[in-house]
């Protein structure tokens, strides 16, 4: 699998940055405006006619059209591949309404694992599990149904969470496909001109509302033949196996970022707007994610990182592994982090030089072997900046003294 910078996978705009197409888009605001309202009143009497005919053709064709008009237009690819003995579909992750628009094309159901329940659960087309809490109790009940005579098939989403659709695919999930040992893949690409598909933390009323408003929403489905577990393949083999074979459809790369990944990059990219406000550099979020997805680089990081921490052992390993991550070397991230404390510590108290403390979390060892901090403070800038530069060269050399003696090296090696 290859992995893809995490940003790439998800919009966090939902406007566009080119001036053009935001000149064209202020342009066809009020269209839009106008678009929505009268889309708001269609949508109610597509609901309606959903819940009064009961479910066949004649009720997908005829809510079909009726979506087209809301903007919501469906086509799909290889109809006749579809397998009408398979009991479930995996299908990767685009928007909020994917079992929606698949539902338009056959009939199947998709288990609402999370969110609201009840009244909403069933308006938005979701199946609802009751008496289902955890993932084995949910898996279970789900492969109960699928051995169940005469039930739809179930769609589900092992991503289980959505992305923008141009970049990668989310690592599949393992449990979904234990439920049968064979699987029907459905490839979906979704196209919007204008606005973006659907931004991070947005509810799921907000991207119908959107929805509304854009000119139109296309939705390609794909299907493609059905996969069978091999004798011996494990569950998560089976599932990078189909993982694969939806990005080859999709034309986009597998990666190992998880929807626990994508949560916590959201966390990350909120905690760090107000210090780009302040102009203050955020760290770099990408990169931590990298580093992680990466199977072969991890062990010549974690080795790096240990090495850094035998000389500074106060600084915390993600910290030093932040750094790696940019330096990929370890002399570097040493000098880094020397010069970081020095920074932090001369904007916290206004000093040019300053003694040894014991409570500063990136002490580098005993303060006789330090050199001492300048007497007086420094008249002049270039005063202060040379006290600085000479406690710096003294922190360093003493980190490299200690990096040498605790590895036996010699001093040419060090070099």
């Amino acid at each position: 699998m290859e992995t893809r910078g995490i940003e790439d996978m998800f919009d966090f705009r939902r406007f566009p940055k080119d001036a053009v197409v935001l000149l064209l888009l202020l342009v066809y605001f009020p269209v839009g405006i106008c678009l929505t309202l009268i889309r708001i009143f269609i949508g109610v009497h597509v609901f309606l006619v959903s819940c009064a005919l009961p479910e066949s053709f004649i009720r997908r064709f005829i809510v079909r059209i009726m979506c087209s008009v809301l903007g919501m237009h469906v086509r799909q690819k290889n109809p006749r591949s579809r397998d009408k003995n398979t009991k479930l579909y995996m299908c990767n992750h685009v928007t909020e309404f994917d079992h929606n628009i698949i539902n338009l094309l056959t009939a199947c159901n998709t288990p609402q694992l999370e969110g609201s329940t009840g009244f909403v659960c069933w308006a938005r087309g979701f199946m609802e599990i009751h008496s289902a809490s955890g993932q084995e109790a949910i898996a279970e009940t789900l492969q109960r149904y699928c051995s169940t005579e005469g039930t739809p098939p179930l769609l589900l989403f092992p991503e289980e969470d959505t992305t923008n659709g141009r970049a990668g695919l989310l690592k599949f999930s393992s449990w979904p496909f234990s439920l049968t040992d064979s699987i029907q893949p459905v490839a979906l690409r979704v196209t919007r001109p204008l606005i973006a598909l659907s931004t991070p933390e947005s509810s799921w009323l907000k991207e119908l509302l959107w929805t509304f408003f854009v000119p139109c929403t296309v939705y390609h489905v794909s299907w493609l033949p059905p996969v069978s577990r091999q004798d011996g393949e494990s569950m998560q083999e089976f599932a990078n196996k189909v993982q694969e074979l939806l990005a080859g459809e999709l034309g986009l790369v597998s990666t190992k970022i998880t929807k626990a990944d994508k949560a916590e990059h959201i966390k990350r990219k909120r905690h760090t707007v107000p210090q780009t406000a302040m102009g203050v550099r955020p760290p770099s979020i990408g990169l931590g994610f990298m580093v992680q997805s990466l199977g072969a680089d991890d062990h010549r990081i974690a080795k790096m990182a240990q090495q850094v921490k035998d000389v500074l052992p106060h600084v915390p390993l993600n910290v030093i592994t932040k750094d790696l991550a940019k330096t990929n070397c370890v002399d570097t991230t040493i000098t880094n982090l020397l010069e970081n404390k020095e920074e932090t510590q001369m904007e916290a108290t206004g000093m040019s030089t300053f003694g040894p403390s014991k409570s500063s979390s990136y002490s580098c060892g005993p303060a006789p072997t330090i050199k001492p901090a300048a007497k007086s403070f420094g008249k002049s800038p270039v005063d202060r900046h040379l006290s600085l530069q000479e406690r710096k060269e003294a922190l360093y050399n003493f980190a490299r003294r200690r990096y040498i003696e605790k590895h036996g090296l010699d001093q040419e090696d060090s070099h």
